[in-house]
């Protein structure tokens, strides 16, 4: 029997989570609490790594697998595996976590080991999310890592964090039961082609569905997917929650949350609903296009630095849902490299803002100006993860964006010279945001006083500094992996909508009787 990497990984940030049960939750015991905690993350992330290092790139297959039965009465299993897709974001939520541990390592005071329990917990449900091949699991997971985040906006939020934990919460549900009414379709429907429930997503990849009802189902998922991204104009609850929310508590929701809709779409909607998909995707890539114009018009008037970088990520994003509406390699790659470059990028736009906050327990840009004299360090690192951002060449965002609208020109040219707009305003607000902040006169004179980076600091941006440049410097070493599974999911789009056009929908199969799985 083969080691179990990948439960390994989903416990031992809850195992970690139960041991802090051991610490009183007062100011005498947080700093044991916080190292613990970043113990912990730290080795999920070394396990990531080495994950990483057995996977073999050249397979399309889902390595790593564990299956085991659950609920056999209704097919349901405890299956698990990754892909060259899903590797990448499980090693992006293992780099996140420990930076977010330790941006709050000062910020939080008050119920810390709480704190730190809620951030685990967090982590196991986001890589659970990533890797669960099993549709019932994968819901589990889904609506499991809403809990942790609700209270960390809640609880260590700032004014308004119980409103903006609320609306979080609502949209993404309201999204998830429609959701849940498609996988218990697809599992009826298993039932009705092949002789038994399952959840299976390798199984369902082989189902036969009438047209009609593939536009219905496709539109119960894409609508979980597109309030979790979020797309235009399913969008309102995420400047709340980024503006309200702790500062680890914005990297983690904007360097993996919003990766779940895109990977939802990628893994799940499009691949299992072939036909819908082609027929619906044009539609996605315009809302996409509205998102990135939208956002980046509203971030630019945008007072508040955390708000106006939570406006970009709704810009950013539609970049995302573009390149995988494209349905063309380059862009569903591009698609794939902008989830790990926005993680990247924004969760170290939010970590700078988070800096300046904790100094000046603000984050109004006019309050700011001439930070260049006081903070040199500080505004180096800020000026290179905002040309990250914008995709300057020779950093991480450039890759992503050319590669998706080198994929979108092929397919929605006239959407693509659009969202190409979209990298201009990017540059404007971002480099206008960056002039006022960081440039010019010193007319506050408490920001004369302000210190530059902590040694705790720059061991936080380094690494995301670090990425920046490999990312866009040696793009291959993220692409090797992620394009033989990529093939393979447009394959099922394109090869099974013309299998579904033209084959009837059986009502049993001869594999269900031998056991055949996929």
């Amino acid at each position: 029997m083969t080691f179990p990497m990948l439960t390994t990984i989903i416990a031992l940030p809850v195992i970690g989570a139960l041991l802090l049960f051991a610490f009183r939750d007062d100011e005498a015991q947080a700093p044991k609490v916080r190292k613990v905690a970043l113990a912990v993350s730290l080795v999920v992330f070394g396990l990531t790594l080495w994950l990483w290092n057995q996977f073999v790139p050249t397979s399309a297959e889902f390595q790593f697998v564990e299956r085991h039965a659950w609920i056999p009465m209704f097919g349901i299993d405890y299956a698990i595996g990754v892909d060259g897709i899903s590797l990448l974001l499980v090693v992006l939520t293992g780099f996140l976590t420990p930076i977010a541990l330790l941006c709050s390592w000062e910020s939080v005071h008050q119920k810390t080991r709480a704190f730190c329990m809620l951030v685990l917990l967090l982590e196991s449900a986001m890589i659970g999310v990533f890797v669960s091949l099993d549709l019932f699991l994968f819901y589990v997971f889904w609506d499991a890592m809403l809990i942790p985040m609700y209270f960390l906006i809640g609880i260590w939020g700032y004014d308004r964090r119980i409103y903006a934990a609320i609306k979080f919460l609502l949209y993404t549900m309201a999204g998830s039961v429609l959701m849940l009414l498609a996988i218990l379709a697809l599992a009826v429907m298993h039932q009705q082609q092949f002789g038994s429930y399952s959840f299976d997503l390798r199984r369902m990849y082989e189902l036969r569905i009438a047209e009609n009802l593939q536009v219905w189902l496709f539109l119960a998922f894409a609508l979980a997917f597109a309030i979790k991204v979020p797309l235009f104009p399913f969008h309102t609850w995420l400047p709340d929650a980024h503006t309200q929310a702790p500062t680890a508590g914005s990297v983690i929701l904007a360097g993996v949350l919003l990766k779940m809709g895109t990977y939802g779409l990628v893994r799940f909607a499009f691949p299992l609903f072939p036909g819908a998909a082609l027929a619906l995707s044009p539609y996605l890539a315009v809302l996409a296009v509205i998102g990135i114009i939208y956002g980046a018009l509203v971030a630019m008037v945008q007072p508040d630095m955390k708000k106006l970088v939570a406006y970009s990520s709704v810009s950013h994003l539609g970049f995302v849902v573009l390149g995988i509406a494209a349905l063309n390699t380059q862009g569903v790659e591009g698609a794939v490299y902008q989830m790990l470059n926005h993680g990247v990028s924004t969760g170290g736009l939010f970590l700078v803002v988070g800096m300046l906050s904790d100094r000046r327990h603000t984050r109004l840009i006019s309050e700011y100006g001439g930070l260049k004299k006081v903070t040199p360090r500080l505004v180096a690192a800020f000026f290179v993860i905002t040309l990250s951002s914008i995709g300057l060449p020779g950093l991480n965002g450039f890759v992503g964006e050319f590669l998706i609208l080198l994929g979108a020109f092929a397919r929605h040219r006239t959407l693509t010279v659009v969202a190409a707009t979209g990298v201009i305003l990017s540059a404007t607000y971002m480099l206008w945001m960056f002039q006022r902040v960081n440039y010019g006169a010193m007319t506050n004179p408490k920001n004369a006083t302000l210190h530059d980076l902590t040694l705790r600091e720059s061991v936080v941006l380094v690494p995301i500094i670090a990425l920046c440049v490999i990312m866009g410097m040696f793009p291959n070493l993220f692409l090797r992996p992620m394009a033989p599974s990529v093939e393979r999911m447009l394959d099922r789009v394109h090869v099974n909508s013309e299998v579904h056009a033209r084959v009837p929908v059986p009502s049993a199969s001869p594999l269900a009787a031998r056991g055949v799985e996929r």
